[in-house]
């Protein structure tokens, strides 16, 4: 079977050539556009969650030998989440070949957090049944890049860091506020603020609150975290 020219270009994306090329259509289909032949990726979805999961939990293990669970455990979290699959999808423009139903389509399906995660997850496990783990092994840390040797920092969770980092010079903790939202029902983008007493501000916007929250906190920290250095 034969590619279509946008998928052959996924594949340039993603490092991987499929000997297999079902293989990547199962794992980009979603279930609003399956078929008796075509099938979806839901089951690819499950398995390569499992794949990313050992790949980062032998990564991890060989980075730092000396750390303990209670400090491996958030920095699996972080690089595992469906926000971080999700962000390596968006990298790799997964949501252009994506193949959805009309329903999910006319809904924005391309541009979900969840369907794009699932869907990084399901082309893990294609690669992975396609040419073995240390091939599916080599794309993902080739994708996930600099997240894995950031990991120690990035796994902290921003807004307890800014918390701690209030209370400890005798400030209240920092407060969070919707500035704006715009897009469509299904679809929203929020714009938040996080101030703290002392007139610190930074503003992020996301497709979620809890995504502008901590990355809105993630700014002030880094700023402040500057201004300390």
């Amino acid at each position: 079977m034969k590619l279509s020219a946008d998928l052959k270009a996924f594949e340039a994306r993603i490092g991987h050539e499929f000997a297999e090329p079902t293989l990547l259509i199962r794992a980009l289909t979603h279930g609003s556009a399956s078929s008796p032949a075509r099938g979806d990726n839901q089951r690819l979805e499950f398995l390569g969650d499992r794949v990313l999961g050992l790949v980062m939990s032998e990564t991890l293990l060989a980075q730092d030998k000396g750390a303990s669970e209670g400090q491996l455990a958030p920095r699996f979290n972080a690089l595992v989440r469906k926000e971080t699959c999700a962000d390596v999808a968006r990298e790799v423009d997964l949501g252009a070949v994506l193949k959805l139903g009309r329903s999910e389509m006319l809904s924005g399906g391309r541009r979900k957090l969840a369907l794009l995660g699932d869907g990084m997850e399901a082309v893990i496990a294609a690669i992975y049944l396609d040419a073995g783990l240390e091939t599916a092994r080599a794309v993902i840390l080739k994708l996930w890049g600099k997240r894995v040797a950031n990991v120690a920092a990035d796994a902290r969770d921003p807004k307890t860091a800014l918390q701690e980092w209030a209370q400890a010079r005798g400030q209240k903790p920092p407060t969070y506020a919707e500035i704006n939202r715009t897009g469509p029902d299904h679809a929203p983008i929020f714009t938040i603020a996080v101030r703290l007493d002392g007139g610190q501000e930074a503003r992020a916007t996301a497709s979620t609150k809890r995504q502008a929250e901590q990355e809105a906190a993630r700014m002030l920290l880094d700023r402040l975290e500057g201004q300390d250095t």
